[in-house]
């Protein structure tokens, strides 16, 4: 029996989480969703600040023997990751997301679902319009281009807020506190492309890399998924052992902290080289389906003879830097913490290759929990940049959280959990990013937490969210605010 999401529990959640879908919101095209946030606020009466980046500060007074309570912000971001498969008509600038509800699980129709982090926007909204949930004075903090740098959150006018707690909704897994996490840092590596005539005795060729999970750099990056872009690079790197070719175009993976699970790459390959192209293409797959037997047993390389009309190609000088640079930008887990057991402590993420009409550009998201170790992994980025006379960008350079053993707030959040659920929750730290990093530096004075419901397949096109551990997670959030008194 199909399930509509206004059947789902809590009702009121579940209303705003679709309420929410219907507006596009990827990263760069808030204004819909922050006008939107504006005129609940109008709406409902109460207090609100737009600033000129977009982001949201909606304020609450507090119920009825709570005002002498610490003002608390419930702090999460508007802005979605926007990812599809290649076959999947969606305009993510203009078109509505699809729910859909099965068994246990909230899914968008071939699209990421935006639960990360249209979900603590549901919650914070559907307590700011009830008025039968104690509460202390609360601030409704939604910030914008938390997925593309934590542009939002590095722009807050910290004389708006006068909390004194920060309860962050960016959390995936129930029952998790989340106390620490990276910081992290993105770079561009821009090549410029030099032209040149397509040669006689040429046929062109598309190789596609498909079948890969991808995931999140931050919470997937330690799984041993295939990385698209980096495969691509091994794979033209054999390719040019055997075979005559130079590079037409090249691109892959759409968002610099989501793992690639596909890349293309066009190639003009001399004619006499080509048996040796599909021999080499089909050891390829048998080696890929090897190595990720466990991690993305459905990996494939497919080659495609293109009849299309090619004039120009990269030149061979620009096609072996490009090449170079797919194998040589450094990617994946760096270090291991040896504090917390199983805990990545650095990591970097070629996340997006993209040719354009003069250059090729390889943008990568760096993570470390110790910053020494950050900017390390940069240096290493910037001595590949010029090695291979490239142009190195690097912006969005946000703190690492650390953790605060005086915390009254973990230890609130812990009696409740342990009161509803008769276990205790799990302090954790966490190698993916949260802004909270930013406040701090912003806010000394904040006492801060994560957490969350569970969320599965983040960032990818499977992204799907549990809707029981959503209307605990909900009974929860309400239980830890009674509490704060």
């Amino acid at each position: 029996m199909s399930v509509s999401i206004n059947q789902l529990r809590p009702q009121a959640v579940f209303h705003y989480f679709e309420e929410i879908s219907k507006i596009p919101h990827g990263s760069g095209n808030e204004k819909a969703i922050s006008d939107y946030l504006v005129d609940f606020a109008k709406q409902h009466g109460l207090e609100v600040i737009q600033d000129p980046a977009m982001n949201i500060i909606i304020k609450k007074g507090p119920s009825l023997g709570y005002e002498n309570a610490p003002t608390v912000i419930i702090q999460g971001h508007m802005d979605m990751v926007c990812e599809k498969n290649k076959d999947t008509v969606h305009d993510f600038e203009k078109d509505p997301l699809q729910l859909r509800v099965i068994e246990d699980m909230l899914y968008a129709t071939n699209t990421t679902l935006g639960a990360d982090n249209g979900i603590a926007i549901a919650y914070a909204l559907a307590i700011l319009a009830a008025n039968d949930i104690p509460h202390p004075p609360l601030e409704v903090l939604v910030t914008v281009e938390e997925e593309t740098g934590m542009g939002g959150a590095m722009t807050i006018d910290p004389s708006h807020l006068k909390g004194s707690i920060l309860i962050n909704i960016d959390s995936e897994e129930e029952g998790h506190l989340l106390v620490s996490c990276a910081g992290g840092v993105r770079t561009k590596h821009i090549l410029s492309i030099a032209w040149e005539d397509v040669k006689a005795g040429t046929d062109t060729y598309g190789i596609r890399i498909r079948g890969l999970k991808g995931g999140h750099s931050g919470m997937e990056i330690d799984k041993g998924r295939g990385n698209a872009n980096k495969l691509m690079g091994r794979i033209l790197n054999d390719l040019s052992t055997v075979c005559q070719f130079q590079i037409i175009d090249i691109n892959g993976g759409s968002k610099m902290n989501a793992i690639p699970r596909e890349c293309d790459a066009l190639l003009s390959v001399s004619q006499e080289d080509e048996q040796a192209l599909k021999t080499k293409i089909e050891e390829w797959n048998q080696l890929l389906k090897n190595e990720l037997r466990v991690s993305d047993p459905d990996v494939v390389v497919k080659l495609d003879r293109v009849d299309d009309e090619i004039k120009k190609v990269f030149s061979k000088d620009t096609t072996h830097k490009v090449i170079a640079s797919l194998v040589l930008i450094p990617n994946g887990v760096q270090t291991m913490s040896m504090d917390i057991q199983g805990l990545v402590e650095s990591s970097t993420n070629l996340g997006v290759v993209t040719t354009d009409q003069d250059m090729v550009r390889f943008e990568s998201a760096i993570r470390s929990s110790v910053r020494s170790l950050k900017y390390k992994i940069l240096n290493e980025a910037k001595m590949v940049a010029k090695i291979l006379d490239c142009e190195l960008k690097a912006d969005s350079d946000y703190p690492e959280w650390s953790y605060n053993p005086d915390s009254k707030i973990r230890p609130l959040f812990q009696k409740v959990y342990e009161e509803k659920y008769g276990e205790e929750a799990k302090i954790i730290a966490i190698h993916a990013g949260v802004e909270c990093g930013l406040f701090k530096e912003k806010m000394e004075h904040l006492d801060m937490i994560s957490f969350g419901p569970n969320m599965y397949d983040v960032h990818t096109p499977n992204e799907h969210l549990s809707i029981s551990s959503t209307e605990r997670t909900w009974d929860y959030l309400l239980s830890v605010l009674k509490e704060i008194k």
